[in-house]
């Protein structure tokens, strides 16, 4: 086939995958020839507008490793490229195992996996990372808090900083009309009042994103805001648990291939997670023009405006400071419309997924013309 880069993605769903959709679309507007391998039939495969070649492989490690890494090796023999772009953990298991540095490979965490186990199975994780660094040309983090984490756990790798983008074509701001046009399409699927204050949380229903902390921190902020909701937006291991714990005003929504009608209705959109590389949803929401409240892990701080954090960062575990941030942005209109200009602006300043495509371009130039390196970091640091 021949290709530029190829990018090996598992999972196919959540921010993951938006991030690579958007980084592939940029890339291919670029010039660069692209090919994503991935597994069949999920959301990826029909959105990221690129040649696609099918990896059967699931999101754990299990004992379909061994044909995993063989499959992955099978791809990377299809799309013949000059670079490979590992994302995610199962995607740097088989494929750094597949390759074991034959050809240049970057390996993209978004978040590391010893932080979502605990255990013997963090210490079996952990000791993978630092073997695996030696089939790794970059270890790319989309934060300076992933990249300390990594070090923190002894992960002697050569890192690259690259910031997540979003495309502000697919987020446009949505204010006035927009917004209630929104409101009013979601009011008829799902009996949301029209008028409610609503709090709106995209992220796969898991123990990572913290729902279960939004849950707990509801009570306060219904009793402080009557009439208020809050609707989770997503899928995961953990909805039976969710549902049985969400209380009056609690909307579990599913899954959505197109989070921005949620983004376009909400008055504030939160993400309590336990850790983070740097969360998309977010990104996404302050494209839209709405104000974020997040817990102060990964590149939470790093990604919001200057002098919100006050305002929209509380600490990790805490369910009274992120009921008394949602309420206190909820009770105040004005603020929350100047936080959600601020918000956008930043977001089309600091997060423009062609920036990050362009740094990335850079990276993957530097890997194959040394040349390069110089500009490379200059770029990834600003």
């Amino acid at each position: 086939m021949g290709s530029d880069v190829l990018h090996l993605v598992q999972p196919v769903d959540g921010g993951v995958a938006r991030v690579v959709v958007d980084l592939v679309r940029a890339q291919t507007a670029a010039g660069l020839r692209v090919v994503v391998g991935c597994p069949p039939g999920g959301p990826l495969a029909g959105a990221v507008g690129a040649d696609v070649l099918p990896w059967e492989a699931e999101r754990a490690p299990g004992r379909r490793l061994f044909a995993e890494v063989a499959g992955a090796a099978r791809v990377v023999r299809r799309a013949a490229p000059r670079l490979v772009h590992l994302h995610s953990a199962k995607a740097g298991l088989a494929g750094r195992l597949a390759l074991r540095g034959r050809l240049p490979t970057v390996y993209q965490p978004h978040a590391w996996s010893f932080e979502a186990v605990r255990g013997p199975a963090a210490r079996l994780a952990t000791a993978w990372e630092r073997l695996a660094v030696r089939w790794t040309d970059r270890v790319l983090c989309v934060s300076e808090a992933e990249r300390e984490r990594g070090l923190g756990a002894g992960i002697d790798a050569r890192w690259a900083v690259v910031p997540n983008g979003v495309d502000p074509g697919r987020h446009p701001v949505a204010d006035g009309v927009a917004r209630r046009q929104a409101r009013a399409a979601l009011a008829a699927v799902h009996a949301l009042p029209q008028r409610a204050p609503l709090v709106v949380c995209v992220a796969r229903l898991c123990r990572q994103k913290g729902q279960d902390l939004l849950l707990r921190a509801w009570p306060q902020v219904a009793a402080r805001v009557p009439g208020a909701r809050l609707a989770l937006v997503g899928d995961g291991p953990q909805r039976a648990a969710l549902r049985a714990a969400a209380g009056p005003g609690v909307l579990l929504a599913g899954h959505t291939d197109d989070p921005g009608p949620w983004y376009a209705a909400a008055d504030v959109v939160v993400l309590p997670s336990r850790w983070e590389g740097m969360a998309l949803a977010p990104l996404e929401a302050m494209a839209t023009g709405r104000p974020v409240v997040l817990t102060d892990t990964g590149g939470a701080r790093a990604c919001l405006p200057p002098g919100h954090a006050p305002h929209c960062l509380v600490a990790p575990g805490d369910a009274e400071g992120l009921a008394r941030a949602l309420a206190a942005l909820l009770d105040d209109p004005a603020r929350r419309r100047a936080l959600g200009r601020e918000a956008a602006a930043h977001a089309r300043a600091a997060h423009d997924v062609r920036r990050s495509a362009a740094a990335c371009a850079l990276l993957y130039r530097e890997l194959l013309t040394p040349h390069a390196a110089e500009r490379t970091r200059e770029l990834c640091r600003s």
